[in-house]
């Protein structure tokens, strides 16, 4: 969709990039004059492949202030952007033929991911119903003798959903009998929460599993630094030790500079982050409200990322202005792209349907433009 966006952007159509995956802020001041500072001081040789002393340390003391865990240097790793540690994670963890269970929806890369190292998805439907989480039922029921992980994502793209530490705990407590089950957390979207809601990391909450869980973070959402391609992952040492050598033979040793501004980011103001929360807040309640006024169109306040999922089973079966018949929600997001110059991704690709996820990382003004032409698409509908 950004692709085809893109493309007609460049024909001079006025398409509305409602399916960006980055904040549209900029890297805040401070850390990109680590990054210049580090160009300066001459910090632009390789470092180790597990990642710098230095940015360990930080992450370290970063995951005892804000998750409550305790990790040595050696139970963390450093690589280039949250794909590729994920990656390391799955190749470390699974065996042609083992499970591993996908809550949907799900992000597009961790199935695929699952795939590539001959492992097979097991996907398990966080209803909207329940806020699209999944309950201990629906776990329970998806664990098999070839179960070898779950990927647990929280706060939750494309859906917004945030666990809290009572729902990790229960979720937990159905993983406790399984010891050969590995937790692979990605906690990317940690600081975009709202409310006055913290993301609980599952090691927090559940620190009598702390043995197999995997937890992911970065440097991407909250301390937008997209470009940087900077994450990590803390774990048992034996674990971390062999995602570790796989990345040294992956990618090699991580970014030096980004290194160098990440250890300002996680140790410098961090004052951008709630500033950055509350105008994505602000997004969140003029989009939602909007949304909730289209006919056949509905949606739940996420309570964190910086995206609505929208549910279009009121669309289906409409005809659009152009003709088009709407029969699910990729005709949904094409039609949308063709007919109101606006880039959306179906839910189909999340694994749950019909809906389709916008991105809230445009200025107001663009948002309520954006929200005007659904409306208007909607009332065209023949």
């Amino acid at each position: 969709m950004n692709a085809r966006a893109s493309e007609m952007a460049r024909g001079g159509r006025d398409v509305i990039p409602l399916s960006l995956g980055e904040p549209d802020f900029h890297t805040p001041d401070n850390v990109k004059e680590a990054g210049i500072a580090a160009i300066r001081r001459d910090f632009t040789k390789y470092t180790p492949t597990d990642g710098y002393a230095q940015v360990k340390k930080s992450i370290a003391a970063k995951l005892a202030r804000e998750n409550g865990m305790t990790c040595t240097p050696d139970q963390i790793v450093v690589g280039g952007g949250a794909k590729v540690i994920i990656l390391a994670a799955v190749l470390s963890i699974v065996n042609p033929g083992d499970e591993v269970v996908i809550p949907a929806p799900y992000w597009v890369t961790y199935p695929d991911q699952v795939e590539l190292a001959g492992g097979k998805p097991v996907f398990v439907e966080g209803k909207e119903a329940t806020g699209f989480k999944v309950t201990p039922e629906d776990l329970a029921a998806a664990l098999t003798p070839r179960t070898r992980a779950i990927i647990f994502n929280s706060p939750s793209n494309p859906s917004g959903a945030v666990y809290t530490a009572e729902e990790i705990k229960a979720l937990a407590a159905v993983l406790a009998p399984y010891p050969e089950v590995w937790i692979v957390t990605d906690e990317l979207y940690e600081h975009l929460t709202f409310d006055g809601k913290r993301a609980v990391s599952f090691g927090e909450a559940a620190p009598e599993l702390l043995d197999r869980v995997i937890t992911i973070n970065g440097f991407s959402k909250g301390y937008v630094m997209t470009g940087w391609r900077l994450a990590f992952a803390a774990g048992p040492r034996a674990i971390i030790k062999s995602m570790s050598d796989l990345l040294s033979q992956l990618t090699g040793s991580p970014n030096s500079i980004a290194q160098a501004a990440a250890v300002e980011a996680l140790d410098g103001d961090q004052g951008f982050i709630a500033a950055n929360r509350a105008t994505f807040q602000a997004r969140r309640d003029l989009v939602v409200d909007a949304i909730n006024r289209i006919p056949g169109l509905s949606c739940l306040r996420p309570a964190g990322t910086f995206y609505v999922y929208i549910n279009c089973g009121g669309w289906l079966d409409k005809t659009t202005q152009a003709g088009r018949r709407l029969g699910s929600d990729i005709d949904v997001a094409e039609a949308l792209l063709d007919e109101a110059e606006l880039a959306t991704v179906p839910g189909t690709v999340f694994g749950l349907s019909p809906f389709f996820r916008i991105s809230i990382a445009l200025e107001q003004p663009l948002l309520l433009k954006a929200m005007e032409r659904l409306s208007a698409f909607a009332a065209a509908f023949r």
